[in-house]
């Protein structure tokens, strides 16, 4: 019975047990009759907690588990990739320059021009390993690192142009080697390949920061300052992205941006409106910057974003010169 009414079992738990959005079946209930299931804390979606453990694949960008009924494209390098992020995937080096070009900008918007010329690469996963061990010293917290701002001269292998997909899979990887020479401070700006232009812009945004805390001549900084600066210049290129997308004439909704210089309007907005998914996916970017749960990244994100938005951003940053601090 329910609300008084009879059912068949079998009809019942067709209306009212819920199915997991991975596998499809209804979610099993556990050694206590109750039914337990898993979500994803931004998508929601549901599914079965042996998808944890059973090698059920992510999508590298979005984190959404790959369903049944569904299929991810497989990135050379073992990533997986659902076809919503590849929608507006950045795949080679050349592609990538117009948003390189836009967040210089942003920059610029913000009174802190990068004055130097520094070459942006793209990258597969194993040249961004390799570009890691060669740097005498940086933070990473994540399980995989997706950017890199390198001030020592290697040679790097560059993504050249778009690979070519097919079956699910990347079929062909073109690669052009590239030897950095040190000018000044820093060498050159890597990101991962593959992920989508918000995601790919949210990094570069962040790796653009190391870069001018460098080129500026900052001390050495704290990991939780300066990686929790530079979370908050991705935070605010996000925010701006995804108030240009929607068709809004305002230019950012980052109190810090606005604090601290009339910012220009976002060339973002020659894309047009987005599609009501990649909306979304900033609105998750977001999240994943606002809830990181690491000391760096996340404590000093959070402490960062709450100095801007009570000092705006050139005072915060004039406080790191002096102390190496934030402001209280």
């Amino acid at each position: 019975m329910s609300d008084n009414r009879p059912y068949h079992k079998s009809c019942y738990k067709e209306q009212h047990h819920p199915k997991c959005d991975v596998c499809k079946n209804f979610i099993p209930t556990n050694p206590a009759g109750l039914i337990e299931y898993r979500a994803h804390p931004f998508w929601l979606q549901k599914y079965c907690p042996s998808h944890e453990t059973d090698g059920t694949p992510r999508c590298c960008s979005c984190e959404r588990m790959e369903p049944v009924d569904a299929r991810y494209l497989i990135l050379e390098d073992g990533r997986k990739l659902c076809l919503e992020c590849l929608d507006s995937s950045i795949m080679d080096t050349h592609e990538c320059q117009p948003l390189y070009l836009e967040i210089q900008e942003f920059y610029e918007g913000l009174n802190m021009k990068v004055e130097q010329q520094i070459p942006l690469l793209l990258v597969e996963r194993q040249a961004l390993n390799e570009a890691m061990e060669g740097e005498k010293n940086g933070h990473h917290h994540m399980p995989e690192t997706r950017g890199l701002c390198l001030s020592e001269e290697q040679t790097i292998s560059s993504i050249s142009r778009r690979p070519r997909i097919g079956g699910y899979r990347i079929l062909d990887m073109f690669t052009e080697p590239h030897r950095l020479i040190r000018q000044c401070e820093v060498t050159a700006i890597l990101i991962l390949y593959g992920l989508p232009r918000l995601l790919t812009g949210s990094i570069l945004a962040h790796e653009m920061m190391h870069a001018w805390l460098r080129l500026k001549g900052y001390p050495s900084l704290s990991p939780e300052v300066e990686e929790g600066i530079c979370q908050v210049l991705a935070h605010m290129w996000l925010d701006s992205e995804i108030i240009a997308g929607s068709g809004s004439t305002s230019t950012s909704a980052s109190t810090s941006a606005s604090s601290s210089s009339s910012s220009s309007p976002s060339t973002s907005s020659k894309k047009g409106k987005r599609s009501d998914f990649e909306k979304k996916l900033g609105d998750f970017f977001k999240h994943q910057i606002e809830s990181d749960t690491s000391a760096a990244y996340g404590d000093g994100f959070r402490e960062g974003n709450k100095a801007v938005l009570k000092y705006g951003l050139k005072t915060t940053l004039d406080h790191i010169r002096l102390t190496g601090t934030y402001p209280c």
